[in-house]
């Protein structure tokens, strides 16, 4: 998780000798990819009038972004900062599983523990 000081977004310096074109604010570039993903629309037809920079700048500062893990620490951050401020309701998490059949498994099948705190009733 990361610290109370720490930014969240990668820091990227500027080459000097040959600069390139000039980086634009990740404020505005977040802006447009919230924009994009809000509406649906694709990458190529973000307009630039707001300020956001081209669909494709906006599309490669997302996959920057994710790749440097930027967005799971973004969500553990707000996490722990809501937790902190009791506004998270935990009687409404939800835990996810799934069970994959292992196609190469045992012949042997286990028995399946029940999670109920007693056997059930007889149906029959």
């Amino acid at each position: 998780m990361g610290s109370p000081g720490r930014p969240l977004l990668p820091q990227r310096e500027r080459r000097f000798r040959y600069p390139g074109r000039k980086w634009l604010p990740d404020r505005d570039v977040l802006c447009g990819i919230l924009y994009v993903l809000h509406t649906g629309i694709q990458w190529e037809y973000l307009p630039k009038e707001p300020g956001f920079g081209s669909g494709m700048t906006c599309w490669r500062r997302l996959r920057d972004w994710n790749e440097a893990g930027v967005w799971q620490r973004l969500h553990e951050v707000l996490l722990a900062e809501l937790n902190a401020a009791s506004r998270l309701d935990w009687s409404r998490c939800v835990v996810d599983s799934s069970h994959i059949r292992a196609l190469k498994g045992g012949d042997t099948r286990a028995p399946r523990r029940s999670t109920a705190a007693g056997p059930a009733r007889n149906t029959t």
